[in-house]
């Protein structure tokens, strides 16, 4: 008789192991491991094998090229994080912190798209049908293709859609469903697994766009094992507080276009809303003040005008604080030491703190400039005038290096007024805006 084999799976993040272990040695959770019945290594092993996928290999010159098939939701904003709108078919996973306007957003999106003629379910786990309609006279969202259904059930659903003919819908949440052919509990690693791969195999024979809402962990990741994101086409996370009235959409992976994009939404009376006019939304160069710099970055092919904020205070301890928010806090580290090095400002001694006002988190090197002169403004208690923005990266030998797209940023500075800048080269084209080059640390403090 054949010796049953075991197998072990992380509820995290889903590792397996052939033998029990206290501590999963993929993500450190304790006691994680739980053991996998024959059924659920089945629902493994056809989920790995769907994965990988099982077409014969074709030279690539004999496949025809096909165009991506797209409709608008509605949205701007969307549309741009998505490419350029809805494409048919495709699974779209989108997470973030609780409050941040996820269901908000998609129940406003799938109405959108069903007053375009489009039938749309909405699949709600977490709320009755009633309180989904209380929030859709808030938010205006009601419309005669617009369709709800409040189950649990995976088999439910898949009935409801081969009752009906839809070409969109969204699942609130994820982590809710569960499906009667699986052995565990609503949310844990098989399930997620199992209910993920049907919902990609639906999406793909009919041709229906998915919507997947995804809870996050404490440490800001998608519920569930990685391979959830790996089978979505398209990752988007909502970025900022649910304090705060603007909301930032980032795509982190996207089959159908660019990941650099974001999309940036504002919370009304009336539901999640594309922001107009978010130039001046994140500057304000009405007040000058000691430890304040503006900047200019990209995020996609969109340029932001954002303060940076500096606050340098006497440490009193033996190892002074460096904390930025919005910022990487290893290259505020860098930035200080080039000032002590280069400025010899004895900034060893003093605490260092670091904001990027409107909840943007800067993945570029072009603010590193502004960053050290709100550092030196706070240091000198010196103000900086509104009307120059700096732009630049600076190197650990203390050059200002240029950046990508500086015409473009000059435009966005010229179309908000703002009169000077300091770069690293002066540009052939100013587009009325006058600039200074700066090519070294060192003379930056001419302008301080």
């Amino acid at each position: 008789m054949a010796k049953k084999k075991s197998l072990f799976e992380c509820q995290h993040c889903g590792f397996t192991s052939a033998k029990w272990m206290g501590k999963c040695p993929n993500c450190g959770a304790w006691d994680s491991l739980v053991e996998l019945s024959d059924q659920q290594q089945e629902v493994l092993k056809q989920t790995a094998s769907s994965v990988i996928g099982k077409s014969k290999a074709q030279p690539i010159n004999e496949i025809a090229h096909t165009e991506v098939e797209r409709f608008s939701s509605d949205d701007v904003e969307l549309d741009m994080v998505l490419g350029g709108g809805v494409v048919p078919g495709s699974l779209t996973l989108i997470g973030g912190s609780p409050g941040v306007g996820k269901s908000t957003l998609l129940l406003k999106i799938g109405a959108n798209i069903a007053k375009g003629g489009r039938n749309t379910l909405y699949v709600t786990g977490e709320e009755s049908e009633g309180q989904v309609k209380l929030r859709a006279n808030r938010l205006d969202a009601n419309a005669d293709n617009l369709y709800l259904l409040s189950e649990i059930r995976l088999e439910q659903v898949l009935s409801e859609l081969a009752h009906r003919s839809y070409e969109c819908l969204i699942i609130d949440s994820i982590q809710t469903l569960y499906s009667e052919a699986v052995t565990s509990a609503p949310g844990s690693v098989t399930q997620v697994r199992q209910i993920t791969f049907e919902l990609m195999r639906i999406a793909k024979e009919r041709r229906i766009a998915i919507f997947i809402i995804g809870h996050i962990t404490k440490e800001g990741s998608i519920a569930g094992p990685r391979v959830l994101e790996h089978m979505v086409d398209t990752v988007l996370y909502f970025e900022g507080d649910s304090a705060q009235e603007l909301r930032i959409l980032r795509g982190f992976k996207n089959r159908f276009g660019p990941t650099s994009e974001i999309g940036v939404f504002e919370m009304r009376n009336e539901g999640l809303v594309s922001a107009k006019d978010i130039g001046s939304r994140f500057f304000d160069k009405n007040r000058a003040q000691s430890g304040s710099a503006l900047t200019v970055i990209m995020e996609g092919s969109r340029p932001i005008i954002l303060e940076v904020q500096a606050l340098v205070s006497e440490s009193h301890a033996s190892n002074p604080k460096r904390q930025a928010t919005g910022f990487d806090t290893n290259r505020l580290n860098m930035l200080l030491a080039l000032l002590e090095r280069k400025l010899e400002l004895p900034l060893n001694s003093y605490d260092v703190f670091i904001n990027i006002t409107g909840g943007i988190k800067i993945n570029e090197t072009a603010a590193d400039l502004a960053v050290l002169a709100a550092i030196i403004s706070s240091f000198r208690d010196r103000t900086v005038s509104k009307e120059t923005v700096f732009i630049g990266e600076v190197s650990l030998v203390g050059d200002v290096r240029e950046v990508f797209q500086l015409d473009t940023r000059l435009r966005e500075l010229s179309m908000h007024g703002i009169g000077k800048a300091l770069v690293a080269k002066k540009p052939q084209q100013s587009h009325g805006v006058k600039c200074y080059a700066v090519d070294e640390v060192t003379k930056l403090i001419d302008w301080m």
